[in-house]
């Protein structure tokens, strides 16, 4: 394993990496699920709305990075998927649900495990920072509501900058705006394609979260960001 104590910037995704973005989208799902009677509608329960919703969700997502498809669209789109897969077909009600979806969400303040903890032993020694992919007001609320804002330095939110991971610019745009270069970043995060491989593609080290062992990824890998301390 490679010596990353001598790094000097630690950056970090935050969904899923720091902020629990699974279980804080979980509990408003749900209560939008019991809201809308969308037992009745759909015809199913919650854990198979859910398991279709994620599957929907992460498909979204990985077009948004490849530039596939665009914020307006993954917004408005992704109930309305899911519903056609229990052939529901409500267009005017995806919308509302998609609104009260976005207000709540980001205000749940579950973080992932040790995160505070992990935090605030790293800041004394590096510099930290943040690269994600969300957008921008529903990020600037979950740093705001969780605290978890005053630990970084810099915060970089694709949106602002019209770029996403794992384009290579959005890394070199973070070495410009430390004024470093790659031999002194280190990328954290819970995505193999957004966090991992785009920043071994820009030069940098990669430390991949993933909380069940991967066969696909031999590199560095931690199941929660408490494993941070034995490698800083």
């Amino acid at each position: 394993m490679a010596n990353l104590r001598n790094k000097q910037h630690l950056f970090f995704d935050l969904d899923d990496t720091l902020w629990d973005f699974q279980k804080n989208s979980a509990i408003v799902l749900e209560q939008l699920f019991s809201e809308f009677e969308l037992r009745d509608k759909l015809k199913t329960d919650f854990s198979s709305f859910l398991e279709n919703y994620k599957k929907v969700n992460l498909a979204f997502w990985s077009d948004y990075y490849k530039r596939k498809i665009d914020k307006q669209f993954l917004r408005n789109q992704r109930f309305h998927e899911t519903f056609k897969l229990f052939n529901y077909d409500n267009y005017g009600e995806n919308l509302l649900i998609t609104e009260q979806y976005l207000t709540r969400a980001p205000k749940g303040n579950f973080l992932k495990d040790n995160c505070l903890e992990v935090l605030d032993y790293l800041k004394g020694n590096y510099q930290l920072h943040i690269i994600t992919n969300g957008f921008k007001e529903i990020q600037h609320i979950k740093l705001d509501g969780t605290g978890i804002r005053k630990y970084f330095k810099n915060i970089i939110i694709s949106e602002e900058h019209d770029l996403v991971k794992p384009d290579e610019k959005i890394f070199r745009l973070a070495e410009r705006l430390v004024n470093t270069s790659s031999e002194s970043c280190v990328m954290i995060g819970d995505s193999l394609e957004s966090d991992i491989e785009g920043a071994l593609n820009a030069g940098w080290e990669a430390i991949y979260l993933s909380e069940k062992k991967s066969q696909e990824y031999t590199g560095l890998m931690i199941n929660g960001l408490v494993e941070l301390r034995n490698i800083f």
